[in-house]
């Protein structure tokens, strides 16, 4: 199966091509809030590279979130877009769940972070067991003092928000520590690996699937809080 992956849930947006679980090729660009604008000329780019084409595909995979609410929303459009011109299947992969991809120990737990918003960061617990991944907990938006109070033993974490908080995490907990420098950035390439098995199974998106976000966008928030104060 021959998978066009793409990671957009942060700025540091990502795209590959998989022939099953080989990476053919993959491109990362900082795109810093211009995800609509540069995705699809990064996508032409990799498929040039490659001498492929977009109906040279049999998949598409993208990350479905948490994240920035304006790359899933790009992210998601494009695949969606596509789904719909060459009929093709999409799956959907939660963002955190890919993250864990990047780091496959055995036994080891691990928490993928992100940013949310002000001092908050979206967790999620992940522990490779017998070479498959096993979710530990949901999806967790909060503060750094939640993120502590819910670890019962050592973690290593990796992501934006652990790289962003991890001196303040330090100060608090000896419970959390870094893993390699090379597994912190979101990758299409991990999306494109988790998607293997949903693919398998078939479970494909449903019409109509939309980020999974777990706080509300920024102007909802900004809504709900003039509402409050008005009352």
């Amino acid at each position: 199966m021959r998978i066009l992956a793409v990671e957009t849930a942060t700025s540091q947006q990502s795209v590959a091509i998989l022939e099953d679980s080989e990476v053919l090729g993959s491109q990362r660009i900082d795109a810093q809030g211009s995800h609509t604008r540069r995705l699809i000329p990064t996508i032409d780019a990799l498929l040039q590279s490659l001498q492929l084409k977009l109906v040279d595909m049999t998949g598409l995979a993208v990350s479905i979130g948490p994240g920035s609410f304006t790359g899933l929303r790009a992210g998601l459009a494009t695949m969606t877009g596509f789904r719909v011109a060459l009929n093709l299947p999409l799956v959907t992969v939660p963002t955190l769940e890919a993250m864990a991809w990047n780091f496959r120990v055995e036994h080891q737990l691990v928490y993928p972070m992100l940013k949310a918003r002000s001092n908050e960061l979206y967790w999620a617990g992940f522990r490779w067991e017998m070479g498959e991944l096993r979710r530990v907990t949901d999806d967790q938006v909060g503060s750094i003092e939640t993120l502590l109070q819910s670890l019962k033993e050592p973690v290593l974490s990796l992501g934006e928000g652990w790289l962003h908080c991890q001196h303040a995490i330090k100060e608090l907990s000896p419970l959390l520590s870094s893993a390699p420098s090379d597994t912190h950035m979101a990758s299409a390439v991990s999306v494109g690996l988790a998607s293997l098995q949903r693919f398998a199974s078939g479970d494909v998106a449903a019409v109509g699937v939309t980020p999974r976000y777990i706080l509300p966008p920024y102007a909802e928030i900004q809504k709900r809080d003039v509402k409050s104060q008005a009352v």
